[in-house]
């Protein structure tokens, strides 16, 4: 059987005027955890928001008490160079620590903003380094990346160096409110034939009029920006993608 469903908004889609509350609000409604999109003005266009951000919003949502439990930050780090803010976001309150492979193969070794460093890394010493510093580990492809990427990576005999959650972007990163794109989802399904009982995370697009391709899939963890925080009754549209799921769980077995 698939893991539970997760469901984590994206706080892209919030109110930023009064972005602490809408965080507990949407937990209070039903979320799972928080999905926090930091983009650098690098990897993709757009620029979000940093670590301080991060420690604001933390002192208006519980720390989980279990690992991947509510109340978890998931950040979604769309930035050039994943390892540099791994130790300011571990100390802003982030949980989850989900960084794109695309980064990871082509930034360097260094390891905090200040550093410099002639050395590169790459997905499992990142992974390794992100657990060493008390996180969970989450691993994305973009939509042009093959699944095919992360067969090494997830079959490492090294604990420490393998993935808590596997991300697959249903969308081109850098900008909420895109179109779904169902071409993606064969990756999600080859990922739950493999891995039964591995999170995977779906991104982009994500409401009540595609979920059910996704959970069909195999996709547990969903992340919902404007279909959550534009609803009339954000707690009912969380209940609807949280069944979704839940419904189709048995039908992937170990």
């Amino acid at each position: 059987m698939a893991p539970a469903a997760i469901i984590a908004p994206s706080i892209l889609s919030a109110d930023f005027g009064s972005l602490g509350a809408e965080c507990s609000k949407t937990i209070s409604q039903g979320a799972d955890w928080l999905h926090i999109d930091i983009m650098d003005g690098h990897f993709v266009p757009n620029i979000t928001f940093g670590a301080p951000v991060v420690t604001k919003i933390r002192t208006h949502v519980d720390r989980p008490k279990t690992v991947k439990g509510k109340g978890t930050f998931d950040c979604h780090m769309m930035i050039s160079e994943p390892k540099k803010w791994v130790k300011d976001f571990q100390k802003a309150g982030c949980d989850l620590y989900c960084f794109h492979y695309e980064a990871a193969v082509s930034s360097t070794a260094a390891d905090s903003p200040e550093a410099t460093s002639e050395q590169k890394t790459n997905p499992k010493e990142l992974i390794r380094f992100i657990h060493d510093n008390g996180m969970q580990a989450g691993i994305a492809i973009k939509p042009e990346t093959p699944v095919d990427v992360l067969w090494d990576i997830l079959e490492n005999s090294e604990e420490k160096e393998k993935p808590d959650m596997v991300l697959i972007m249903t969308v081109h990163p850098g900008f909420g409110g895109q179109k779904f794109m169902a071409s993606e989802l064969p990756k999600v399904a080859a990922l739950r034939r493999l891995y039964p009982e591995l999170n995977i995370e779906v991104d982009g697009g994500l409401g009540p009029g595609t979920i059910d391709q996704a959970a069909d899939a195999g996709a547990n963890v969903i992340v919902a920006g404007s279909a959550v925080f534009g609803a009339q009754d954000p707690a009912d549209v969380i209940a609807k993608l949280r069944e979704a799921v839940e419904s189709r769980r048995g039908r992937f077995g170990a």
